[in-house]
């Protein structure tokens, strides 16, 4: 299997997306803490480095990685995109623009057969129009495509979530040549498509906490995914939240009490008053609640792009979540996995603020799959 290095690997959406394509990831780099721990435990066969970025240079990082730079096909990665957002402050000098550049001049030091670096629409903007200029600069050696702009709805996962990726290889016999339309050649028919009600489908609804135990914390009833009563969705989707387990992947033991008991986590509920959830219950389908900014999912719609909240540094405040369709609360963890494009199978971080953050900030591995696979068939192997 061709090997790729995963940069800013976050909680492994990229990195789930290129072992379904058929790509081994040989490492994965992040700073995160809570972040690289997911990875740790749904990757146990990839060599984990938690280090800053811009620490590292090309040869320590294969050193790190214990591979050999002829034996790496590609690098992939999402930089740090919140100074770039729209929903920001929008500052170019934000520091952590720098790792977008970061990105292109380990390209540059380590000349893999391709890249693929993925990052928000704001990116686009002019006024980072130097930033990606001199990122740009790393790779003028590279057959380097448009940059394109993925709709995730359009490649199969039930959100409108829309991200810029930037694709770039080498003719140095061990790739064809790619194109645009590779890539959106991928988009799925429409039949494929899945919508919110369609992709929380055999998921638990009635949330609840059980009574203390001994050492007096709360616990969670027992979750069951029903997925032999998925009959609405896609066998697209379908497949795709309940299987198509690559090798080396997954945590063996969770992955067992999933296809044995069909038990899965994240469901953990956010507690509301009496008077919140009256006013939830009242909001029609895409209806904003006005006090806590809340939309109210639409079931035949797609989610709206879920946001990440702010990291320690910034507070750590939690994101605006969307209101369930048929609940008056909004969506627990898992369900936002779901609406990301993440299997059941993926086991989530222990508490809901880690989990919606690492979400938030992941790109679908749905996308990631079709965009990987378009560059995987190109490969000469």
């Amino acid at each position: 299997m061709p090997n790729i290095i995963d940069l800013f690997a976050g909680a492994g959406g990229l990195s789930l997306g290129a072992a379904r394509a058929g790509f081994n990831v040989s490492a994965a780099v992040e700073i995160d803490t809570h972040a690289m721990e997911s990875h740790r435990t749904n990757f146990p066969h990839t060599v984990h480095i938690q280090r800053d970025i811009m620490t590292l240079n090309g040869q320590e990082l294969l050193r790190l990685a214990g591979i050999h730079q002829e034996e790496l096909t590609g690098i992939i990665g999402g930089p740090p995109c919140q100074g770039f957002s729209s929903i920001g402050h929008g500052n170019v000098n934000d520091l952590r623009n720098r790792l977008f550049i970061k990105f292109f001049e380990l390209i540059e030091e380590l000349q893999p057969t391709f890249f693929l670096a993925e990052n928000v629409p704001g990116i686009m903007n002019s006024k980072y129009d130097d930033i990606r200029n001199e990122a740009f600069r790393h790779v003028r050696n590279y057959n380097m495509l448009e940059p394109i702009c993925v709709k995730a709805n359009e490649y199969g996962a039930p959100t409108t979530r829309m991200r810029y990726f930037f694709v770039g290889y080498l003719l140095d016999g061990q790739i064809e040549p790619i194109t645009a339309n590779d890539i959106i050649g991928m988009q799925v028919c429409n039949n494929e498509r899945t919508n919110v009600r369609k992709a929380l489908e055999g998921l638990p609804g009635d949330i609840r906490y059980r009574k203390k135990n001994s050492s007096g914390r709360k616990k969670l009833t027992q979750n069951y995914s029903n997925t032999e009563d998925q009959h609405e969705q896609s066998d697209f989707f379908y497949q795709r939240v309940t299987g198509m387990i690559p090798n080396n992947v997954g945590n063996q033991k969770y992955i067992n009490a999933y296809r044995i008991r069909h038990i899965v986590n994240g469901f953990y509920p956010t507690k509301h008053t009496i008077d919140v959830r009256a006013r939830y219950a009242r909001l029609a389908f895409g209806q904003q609640d006005q006090v806590s900014k809340s939309t109210r999912l639409d079931p035949e719609g797609y989610c709206p792009t879920l946001r990440a909240g702010t990291g320690p540094e910034k507070g750590s405040y939690q994101a605006v979540r969307p209101i369930h369709y048929n609940y008056a609360r909004v969506i627990t963890p898992r369900e936002a996995a779901r609406l990301q494009g993440f299997p059941d199978w993926y086991k989530l971080p222990d508490t809901i603020w880690h989990g919606f953050r690492q979400i938030g900030n992941s790109v679908s591995p749905i996308v990631a799959e079709r965009v990987l696979s378009a560059i995987y068939q190109k490969l000469i192997l």
